[in-house]
C-alpha cells in the first residue's frame, strides 16, 4: 500500500429566502455566490479532470436557483441594479447605499480604484444613507450597480470571457445598456451552475450528494432530549415530543428533488450541519443513502475517546480517524466518514493568509504527515483524508478568490502519485469499512452539541412555537375540513420553518445586520401554515421571537481613558473602561470546529498609548500561550506597521516593531504574560494623530503556521482619542 486517498466534500448551501408572499428573494445570496462560487467550485474542477471531489447540494438552495433561472424571480438587489439610475426612488437609494458595498472591502473592493472611490464616498460607519445619497451622480450610481455585480463573478468567468474582462478593465463611466448586458451575462452564468455540476457528475469526475430537503437538524427532529448528550445541563423548550416522521419526509423530498433536477438518485449524504444521531440509521438507509459524512468529535465522543485530539491538536489512534466506519441500528445498514476538522479549518480560516504555494506545501506536507503517522495501521487500503467544509463562504477572504489556492491545490495533487483524489462512493466501492461503532454520539460539526440551534431562550420559544403550529396543523389534518392542496402548502410551510439556519441566527452563538430578516422570515413561515388553510395565524407570531436585541455587535468602544501597568496582572480596574471584542457570538455564515484560544481581547488607551490586553480561556496567558511560538499583531491601519512577539508565554518576551518590514529601534513597544497578556505601544511610535483610524488583528503562529487569527476576518476597529475624549464619552 502507498499513498493517501483524498476526498473533498464542498457543502453548497444558503438560507431559504424566498419571501412567500411574493415572488421574489428577500436577499441576494443565492444569486451573487451562485455567479462566483457554485459556478466557479465547478469550474475549477472541470479545468483538472483528472481530479476527483463531492459536491453536495441542499435541495433548497438548488430550488432557489431554479426559481431564478426557470421562473424569473428576483432579489431586491438584483431589481435595483437594473433600475435606471434616474429612475431610483429615495427608499432604492438608500438601499443601495446600505447594500451595495456587502463584500469583504479588502480583497473585493480596495483592489478596483473605481469601487474603492466610491465605497470611502460612501462613508460607511460615518453617514447616514440618506447623507451620502447625495453625493452620488446618476454615473456614480450606474458604475456602484456594476461595481456591486462584478465583484460577485468567479475569476475564472473573466478568464474565460473576453469581453467580460474588457467590461472590467472599463473600471467606469458604463451605460445604462452596458449595465443590462452585464446583469444579463451575469444571469447567463448562473442558468450554467446546474448544467455544470450535472456535467461532472455524469463524467465520473464528481460524485453529487445531498442533505435534507430544507437543512432541518435531523436529530433534534427525532428527539429533542438528544441535546442532553454533549450538555446534560442544557435548559430546552417545553414541549419536547419529536416528530420522525418529519425528518423521514425532509429526507425523501430531497432524494426526489435530487433526481428531479439530476437524472440520479444520490446515495451519500451531509446531515444538515454534519447532525447525527443513532436513531435516525433506519430512516436515511431506507432512503437508499449509503453514507454519511460527520466531523471528527463524533467519531471521539461514539468510541469514548479512543479517537481524539490532545490539547495541542495531536491525535490519539490517528489510524481510526482516517478510515470509514459501519452504523447498524434495527437491521439497516450505513457506511460513515468523518472530517478532519483542523484540515478543514486550514481551508476555511487559515490559508486565506498565506502566499498560495506555500499553502498547498502546507497542506501536502500535513497530508504526507498523517501518511506517516498511520504507516501500516490502516490495513490493506491508504488512510481517507476527509476534508468537509462550505464552499462558498471562505473564498471572499482569499485575495484572488481562491483561484490560485484550488487551481494549484487540484493541479499538485492530480500529478503527485503519493496523493489520490477520490470521491466517497468511490473509495467505499474499492475500501468498504469493517470497523463498527455501537453507538453513534449524537452532535453536530460544531463542537459535537446541538448548542447554536436548541438551549437559549430564544432558540426555545422558536422551537415551541413550531410545535404549537405543528400541533393545530395536525388537529385540521385530522378534521378533514380542508383540501389536500391546502395542507400540502401548510405541510411544506412547516417543513420550510424546520430548517437550522432560523435557529442559527436566534441566541447570541451568531450575529448579522440580517437578523431581524431571519426572525422575520420563520415566523412569516408559521403564519404562512395558518393562511395556507385560511385561518388567522396566532397574534404572537407577529412579535419578534428576538426581543429587539437582533444584532450584536463584537466590537465595544472604550468607554474613557485607562491607566495601565503592563505587568501581565490582572488588575479589574485599570482595565474598567476598556474596549472589547467579543471572540464568540459575533460568527456570520462559518464557524470553526475548534474554539478561540482567548476568553477575551480588550484594547484602549490613554492620551500616549494604546493598550491590549488578551485572556486565554481557563488558564494564565503564561501557561495558555505556552504553544504558540510567536505572536503577530499587525495594524491595516495605520498601515504597515506589525508587531512580532516571540515566546508571548515568558514573562518579558522578546519583541519587536516593524514598519513597512524594517526594524525599529526604540520602539517604547512594552509586553508582559502573566495571568493575562498586556501590551502597550506609543501613538508617537504608529506616527498617529488624534482622530487616526485604527484597525489591528493578531494572528498565533506554531512553527510556519497559523494557528488562529482574531479576529479570523476583518479587523478590530477604533479611533485614537483626543484630550477630552472622557469629557465627550460622558456626554453621550
Amino acid at each position: 500500500m502507498s499513498g493517501i486517498s483524498l476526498a473533498l466534500v464542498w457543502h453548497q448551501h444558503q438560507p431559504y429566502y424566498p419571501d412567500p408572499r411574493a415572488e421574489k428573494q428577500l436577499m441576494p445570496w443565492v444569486r451573487l455566490h451562485g455567479t462566483k462560487d457554485y459556478w466557479g467550485m465547478a469550474m475549477h474542477l472541470k479545468e483538472v479532470p483528472e481530479f476527483r471531489a463531492t459536491i453536495n447540494l441542499v435541495p433548497s438552495l438548488l430550488s432557489q436557483i431554479r426559481a431564478y433561472t426557470e421562473e424569473g424571480f428576483e432579489d431586491e438587489h438584483l431589481r435595483i441594479s437594473r433600475l435606471p439610475a434616474g429612475d431610483l426612488t429615495e427608499h432604492d437609494l438608500h438601499f443601495l447605499m446600505d447594500h451595495f458595498f456587502m463584500v469583504h472591502p479588502e480583497h473585493n473592493i480596495r483592489p478596483f480604484p473605481r469601487y474603492l472611490e466610491l465605497f470611502l464616498q460612501r462613508g460607511m460607519g460615518v453617514d447616514s444613507a440618506a447623507r451620502a445619497a447625495k453625493r452620488f451622480s446618476q454615473q456614480d450610481v450606474i458604475d456602484l450597480q456594476c461595481w456591486s455585480n462584478l465583484v460577485w463573478i468567479h475569476g475564472l468567468a473573466f478568464e474565460q470571457d473576453p469581453d467580460l474582462a474588457e467590461f472590467r478593465d472599463q473600471g467606469r463611466g458604463w451605460t445604462e445598456d452596458e449595465k443590462q448586458w452585464l446583469i444579463e451575462r451575469q444571469l447567463e452564468l448562473l442558468k450554467e451552475v446546474i448544467p455544470l455540476h450535472a456535467e461532472l457528475a455524469a463524467s465520473g469526475q464528481v460524485e453529487l450528494t445531498t442533505t435534507p430537503f430544507y437543512h432541518p437538524i435531523l436529530p433534534l427532529l427525532w428527539d429533542k432530549q438528544l441535546a442532553r448528550h454533549a450538555m446534560p445541563e442544557v435548559h430546552l423548550p417545553q414541549q419536547l415530543e419529536g416528530y420522525p416522521e418529519d425528518g423521514i419526509a425532509q429526507i425523501q423530498k430531497a432524494i426526489d428533488y435530487h433526481e428531479e433536477v439530476f437524472g440520479m438518485r444520490p446515495v451519500g449524504m451531509w446531515p444538515s450541519e454534519g447532525s447525527v444521531c443513532q436513531a435516525m440509521i433506519p430512516a436515511v438507509s431506507a432512503a437508499g443513502i449509503r453514507w454519511l459524512a460527520t466531523d471528527e468529535e463524533i467519531l471521539s465522543c461514539s468510541t469514548n475517546g479512543w479517537v481524539s485530539r490532545d490539547p495541542h491538536g495531536f491525535m490519539k489512534n490517528p489510524e481510526m480517524l482516517y478510515r470509514p466506519w459501519q452504523l447498524q441500528e434495527q437491521g439497516a445498514e450505513l457506511q460513515i466518514v468523518f472530517r478532519d476538522h483542523a484540515m478543514s479549518d486550514q481551508i476555511g480560516f487559515h490559508y486565506q493568509r498565506f502566499q498560495p504555494a506555500h499553502a498547498i506545501d502546507d497542506f501536502l506536507g500535513k497530508l504526507d504527515a498523517i501518511s506517516h503517522a498511520t504507516g501500516s495501521k490502516t490495513g490493506h487500503r491508504p488512510p481517507l483524508v476527509t476534508i468537509v467544509l462550505d464552499g462558498e463562504n471562505c473564498w471572499e477572504y482569499y485575495p484572488d478568490g481562491g483561484v490560485s489556492f484550488l487551481r494549484g491545490l487540484y493541479q499538485r495533487v492530480a500529478r503527485e502519485s503519493r496523493f489520490h483524489s477520490t470521491t466517497v462512493q468511490d473509495f467505499l466501492e474499492k475500501y468498504p469499512a469493517t470497523d463498527r461503532i455501537d453507538h453513534l454520539f449524537a452532535g453536530s460539526w460544531i463542537s459535537h452539541n446541538f448548542g447554536i440551534w436548541i438551549g437559549h431562550p430564544e432558540c426555545n420559544t422558536a422551537w415551541d412555537l413550531l410545535y404549537r403550529t405543528r400541533e393545530d396543523l395536525l388537529a385540521f389534518s385530522d378534521s378533514e375540513s380542508k383540501s389536500a392542496e391546502q395542507l400540502e402548502k401548510a405541510w411544506e410551510e412547516l417543513y420550510i420553518a424546520e430548517g437550522s439556519d432560523w435557529f442559527w441566527w436566534f441566541g447570541d452563538s451568531h450575529s448579522s445586520a440580517q437578523d431581524a430578516l431571519f426572525d422575520h422570515l420563520f415566523r412569516c413561515h408559521l403564519q404562512n401554515v395558518y393562511l395556507a388553510l385560511d385561518e388567522p395565524p396566532p397574534a404572537d407570531l407577529s412579535k419578534p421571537i428576538s426581543g429587539g436585541h437582533l444584532h450584536h455587535d463584537p466590537v465595544v468602544q472604550p468607554s474613557g481613558l485607562l491607566n495601565v501597568k503592563v505587568d501581565g496582572r490582572r488588575t479589574y480596574f485599570e482595565w474598567l473602561n476598556a474596549g472589547r471584542y467579543a471572540t464568540t457570538g459575533h460568527r456570520g455564515t462559518m464557524s470553526q470546529a475548534t474554539k478561540s484560544r482567548l476568553q477575551a481581547l480588550l484594547f484602549g488607551f490613554d492620551e500616549n498609548s494604546l493598550f491590549i490586553r488578551m485572556d486565554t480561556a481557563g488558564l494564565p496567558a503564561r501557561e495558555g500561550f505556552a504553544d504558540i511560538d510567536r505572536l503577530r499583531l499587525f495594524f491595516n491601519e495605520p498601515e504597515g506597521f506589525e508587531i512580532l512577539i516571540a515566546h508571548p508565554s515568558w514573562s518579558e518576551p522578546l519583541v519587536q516593531l516593524y514598519h513597512n518590514d524594517v526594524p525599529v529601534s526604540e520602539s517604547g513597544v512594552e509586553v508582559a504574560a502573566d495571568m493575562i497578556f498586556e501590551l502597550s505601544v506609543p501613538w508617537e511610535t504608529l506616527a498617529v494623530a488624534v482622530g487616526d483610524r485604527l484597525a489591528f488583528a493578531c494572528e498565533f503562529i506554531q512553527g510556519d503556521a497559523v494557528a488562529e487569527r482574531v479576529p479570523s476576518e476583518g479587523f478590530v476597529e477604533s479611533a485614537v482619542p483626543s484630550a477630552d475624549f472622557e469629557l465627550l464619552m460622558w456626554q453621550a
